[in-house]
């Protein structure tokens, strides 16, 4: 059974930081692209950051310089640092998986809230 839970949310001051946590199970975590994409209220669910299973990155213009995505293969979790936070950024993140030699297989974590204010 494959299960992708994401912790490390929680309520923060602008400025403040987070870090989240998506540690994966079931799945050969090596061969899976991940990233992070949130949603705000009454908006689309949108790419944060990604991580290649080489170790390439790519993020969103708004959290470019402020956030870092990165992977632990022999923990199968990828993490999600937060800096500077913005009230902007207050959403629910969610964790997914894409396995990269078949793209059907996409996985979703529940997702966990951010929500920065003062």
């Amino acid at each position: 059974q494959v299960q992708l839970v994401e912790s490390g949310g929680g309520l923060v001051q602008p400025g403040g930081s987070l870090r989240l946590n998506c540690a994966t199970s079931g799945i050969l975590f090596s061969i899976y692209d991940m990233a992070w994409y949130r949603q705000a209220p009454g908006k689309q669910r949108e790419l944060v950051a990604s991580i290649t299973r080489r170790d390439t990155t790519n993020y969103a213009n708004s959290v470019q310089g402020r956030f870092t995505i990165s992977r632990d293969n022999a923990k199968n979790t990828v993490y999600l640092q937060m800096n500077s936070l913005k009230p902007e950024d207050t959403a629910v993140y969610y964790c997914n998986a894409i396995n990269v030699i078949n793209r059907n297989l996409n996985y979703w974590g529940q997702g966990t809230q951010v929500t920065v204010s003062l």
